[in-house]
């Protein structure tokens, strides 16, 4: 062979290589984003001829595709629309728009991913209709129909976390909406109604579970401090502070005081367990002084502050800010200032105290079915960080049990089971209050943990309380998981 036919058998050689590795990576490694590009009319086209897989909770299809006799071939349903929205979110097959786990399952429930090659091969060779991929939940029906009909007429969110396993039972949002009105193939109906949702004061299309407008947590937060205290070897619970009718913030002329306006109890001290049973802010503003912020940030992100998670649903991160002064420290004590959390944030800090301290991530999915009912891909637990150990969530679950029993939370109280629980009544300047509960039951062998935020003070204006509004939500939710 001469030079010049070893030159261009050697150049035709890698042409051929070049060729064949980027094929290669658009037919594996880029086919799912490619696949799922909006431009890609192939897709969608293709897409029409299958049906969507379900959606599936305790073996009941709260989603799923039925025959629409248009060009769309398959219309989707949802079962108790408005109770699941916040989870299964919409799909519009003539908007091409679609949200929650419609959205983050996409490609599975679709049948159109890398995943679903060999089923499109078996459709092809047998002639049969393919279907999408089918979804599992590991949500609660009983727990998310009670924390959907406790919060109806209010505007607030319930997230109920199983301790040991992260698994996610109940996730409710209201005001929201009725899936079905958004996924309608009539797409002026569709966006008819989509823009009188977005122009709602109420704002229903939020999740307010995982994202919209964080709230400070107010009293809710003081288990979190306490357990930063506990855990630095300095404090226990029956370590004192001083105890004023009124504090004033370090380098600043504003004062705080108890809920009440009083004194945490009768003595010139008060202990931290007290302070928590009572749910007592000066107490806790002081103490978060002598921890300092630094400590205080540091336990938050250990329990997920500072973080956004993905369940495949992806939350807006819940804030402790860095670099605080003394003045903005002591608010953070008690849940003010300029600390922020979602109800799941806050239900994970109940589930991870409920767990010996330890912090599992979030998960909404058990697995994805096949058309042949076998398990395409299965959702492991996994863990987040070891927040605290056991000893200080000890510590911190007494006082959360004292304050259900005899304390600032009696609201959740259950004959015949030891809930552990905080409440929160979070100030908003002058507006109404924004109403906090989170904990967990039973106490000693944790099965369910909720955080509960009810804004625009419920109703009541400044003059509801976590315990009177947000506690019995709680309390219905824990009961239903309980099966009670």
């Amino acid at each position: 062979m001469t030079r010049e036919l070893r030159r261009i058998s050697i150049v035709m050689l890698f042409m051929f290589l070049s060729l064949f590795a980027a094929t290669s990576w658009i037919q594996v490694i880029d086919a799912d984003a490619l696949g799922q590009h909006p431009n890609n009319k192939r897709t969608q086209l293709d897409s029409y001829e299958i049906q969507r897989g379900a959606i599936i909770v305790d073996n009941v299809a709260i989603a799923s595709s039925t025959p629409s006799g248009d060009k769309y071939q398959f219309q989707r349903v949802y079962a108790d629309g408005a109770m699941w929205e916040p989870v299964t979110g919409y799909f519009n097959a003539a908007l091409q728009s679609s949200t929650g786990i419609e959205q983050a399952l996409n490609t599975e429930l679709a049948g159109t991913g890398t995943n679903a090659f060999f089923a499109e091969v078996e459709r092809i060779v047998s002639g049969q209709p393919q279907h999408g991929y089918s979804v599992e939940l590991t949500l609660n029906t009983a727990a998310q129909r009670a924390a959907y009909e406790a919060l109806q007429g209010l505007e607030g969110a319930v997230v109920a976390i199983e301790p040991k396993t992260g698994r996610i039972l109940a996730m409710v949002s209201t005001p929201g909406f009725d899936a079905n009105l958004l996924a309608t193939h009539d797409a002026d109906a569709a966006n008819s109604v989509y823009d009188q949702l977005v122009d709602d004061p109420v704002k229903p299309l939020y999740n307010r579970a995982i994202a919209g407008d964080l709230n400070a947590p107010g009293s809710t937060f003081k288990i979190l401090v306490a357990a930063a205290a506990f855990a630095s070897g300095d404090w226990t619970g029956e370590s004192t502070l001083p105890n004023p009718a009124r504090y004033q913030l370090p380098q600043s002329d504003d004062t705080v005081s108890n809920a009440w306006g009083g004194t945490c109890g009768d003595g010139d001290t008060v202990t931290i367990a007290e302070a928590l049973r009572l749910s007592c802010n000066i107490p806790m503003a002081e103490l978060a002084v002598e921890l300092g912020d630094e400590k205080i940030r540091e336990m938050a992100e250990k329990f997920g502050f500072n973080q956004s998670f993905e369940m495949p649903l992806v939350s807006t991160p819940s804030s402790y800010p860095r670099g605080l002064d003394d003045a903005q420290t002591a608010l953070t004590g008690f849940g003010q200032g300029t600390v922020t959390a979602t109800p799941l944030q806050i239900a994970m800090v109940a589930a991870g105290l409920a767990n010996d301290g330890v912090v599992m991530n979030p998960r909404m999915v058990d697995a994805v079915i096949g058309n042949d009912l076998s398990v395409v891909r299965s959702y492991e637990n996994t863990e987040f960080a070891t927040a605290t150990d056991e000893d200080v969530a000890d510590e911190v679950t007494a006082a959360m049990v004292a304050s259900v029993a005899t304390g600032a939370a009696q609201g959740a109280r259950i004959d015949g089971v030891d809930v552990a629980g905080k409440t929160g009544t979070a100030e908003n300047g002058t507006d109404p209050y924004t109403l906090w509960f989170t904990g967990f039951a039973p106490a000693d062998d944790p099965a369910v943990a909720v955080a509960v935020v009810v804004e625009n003070g419920g109703g009541k204006g400044r003059s509801g309380s976590g315990d009177t509004i947000a506690a019995p939500i709680a309390k219905k939710v824990i009961e239903a998981v309980l099966g009670r």
